[in-house]
């Protein structure tokens, strides 16, 4: 059943349907996952599919990746391309099951050529041991299920700050992004296509780069990180784990320069570490991000998805 009714922080037309497929001239974007590490059905591990034109790309694998895929009928194998934002474990460790089960042969995997991987520093070694880990099932189902085993290849690309990847009219651009002394580096990405683009902020600190790179995007999607202040005053790895990403405050600060068609959250790190206090509200994220930006606004849901075309629309999936 379709509905419609105008979002409470956007001010735009919100369709609630199940995803289509976009149109030849847009770029859509869904939300695979738009939590943490936290082990919660809500929000499954971050991870985005972007489809333009031809190409279907991943952006990061998170936890139940694979899942989402399905669950939208996409199947597996008709990834044209994988990148990591960075290799924290809640951005990869989903990337095992969709790379196995998409060599599968039934309609979800069926995958007869190599997957092509990008990444920073650490990705090529992390893909060896992979292989090396699922030795004897790639053994095994060669033998006795006579898989062939140019679909379980991986092509794996490390990569830098700039282009990464132009294929069918598609620009994929990797920027620096600051998500903590230790993380480096750590992208975002900006898909350019027909004119029109779309920004991954990845994980992140405020970051001036990012602002840079994200100018005259249609639709940025940006992380935030927010935790009560009783739990920031009583809780060090609540400090520590809010100082590497973004506040709503300092979100809006980069939405109100940046100055997209339409600003997404995803990755959205809620923050409680003592059930007594416990965790912030989407409303609460609403209103702190409005101290600082006024424009429009969507607080990502798993498997929402954005289409940006001659007109940016909203699509949630109902049917779960």
């Amino acid at each position: 059943m379709l509905k419609t009714l105008s979002s409470r922080s956007l001010g735009i037309l919100v369709l609630l349907l199940i995803p289509m497929t976009a149109s030849p001239q847009s770029i859509k974007v869904t939300l695979l996952g738009t939590g943490t590490p936290d082990p919660v059905i809500q929000r499954f591990g971050p991870s985005t599919l972007v489809e333009a034109g031809s190409e279907k790309m991943l952006f990061d694998c998170g936890r139940g990746a694979t899942l989402r895929l399905w669950q939208l009928h996409h199947p597996l194998s008709d990834l044209t391309a994988v990148f990591f934002t960075h290799l924290h474990s809640d951005h990869i460790v989903g990337f095992p099951d969709l790379w196995l089960t998409g060599w599968l042969p039934p309609p979800f995997g069926h995958r007869t050529g190599p997957m092509h991987v990008y990444g920073p520093v650490g990705t090529a070694q992390m893909i060896l041991y992979l292989k090396k880990a699922y030795q004897a099932d790639i053994r095994i189902r060669t033998a006795d299920e006579k898989l062939p085993l140019a679909g379980v290849a991986i092509v794996t690309k490390e990569i830098t700050e700039g282009v990464a990847y132009e294929k069918n009219g598609v620009k994929v651009t990797a920027f620096n992004v600051d998500h903590g002394e230790f993380i480096k580096p750590a992208f975002g990405y900006r898909i350019d296509y027909q004119g029109r683009s779309i920004v991954l902020s990845g994980d992140t600190r405020f970051s001036e780069n990012l602002i840079r790179f994200s100018k005259g995007t249609d639709v940025l999607f940006h992380e935030v990180g927010v935790a009560k202040a009783e739990t920031l005053s009583t809780s060090e790895a609540a400090r520590r784990i809010i100082g590497h990403h973004t506040s709503p405050e300092d979100a809006g600060k980069v939405f109100d320069r940046v100055k997209p068609k339409l600003a997404v959250y995803t990755h959205i790190v809620m923050l409680s570490t003592d059930p007594a206090i416990g965790a912030p509200t989407v409303d609460d994220l609403v209103s702190r991000t409005r101290e600082t930006y006024s424009g429009p606004l969507e607080v990502g849901e798993d498997l929402m998805s954005v289409e940006v075309g001659d007109k940016i629309t909203v699509h949630r999936f109902t049917d779960r």
